[in-house]
């Protein structure tokens, strides 16, 4: 399967399975073994507004390439109206994120695992603070 062929909701909808499977997988590292505290953990990481932050951090930081920023766009401007709980440019974004993770999960899975790494840091020094 060519990733380059799918389109930016697609690569999202792969991409927010991807990401949040590597999530949980961090979590059990932690030792907690209590599915609610779990979920609450998850979601610092996995809500639009975390992901959203993390993008606009990887973009600040010069830590995405030029090539992934264009997948990035391509999820980002094909994502719909948004939802009720957050902004439609967080949406958006939050979309696009999704989506490049799920580019590279195909691509590149290395490289994915290697953005993860840095989103979980950087959202476990946002809330260290």
């Amino acid at each position: 399967m060519d990733p380059n062929l799918l389109n930016g909701t697609t690569l999202a909808y792969i991409g927010d399975s991807y990401y949040e499977h590597k999530i949980r997988i961090y979590l059990l590292t932690t030792g907690q073994t209590k599915v609610n505290t779990l979920h609450k953990m998850a979601t610092k990481f996995t809500s639009g507004s975390s992901q959203s932050e993390i993008i606009r951090y990887l973009q600040n930081e010069s830590l995405v390439t030029l090539d992934e920023l264009k997948i990035f766009k391509k999820g980002r401007n094909q994502s719909g109206p948004g939802r009720k709980n957050i902004d439609q440019t967080t949406y958006h974004e939050s979309t696009g994120f999704e989506a490049l993770i799920g580019y590279l999960s195909l691509s590149n899975p290395a490289r994915a695992d290697e953005l993860i790494d840095l989103s979980i840091r950087y959202i476990e020094g946002a809330y260290e603070k």
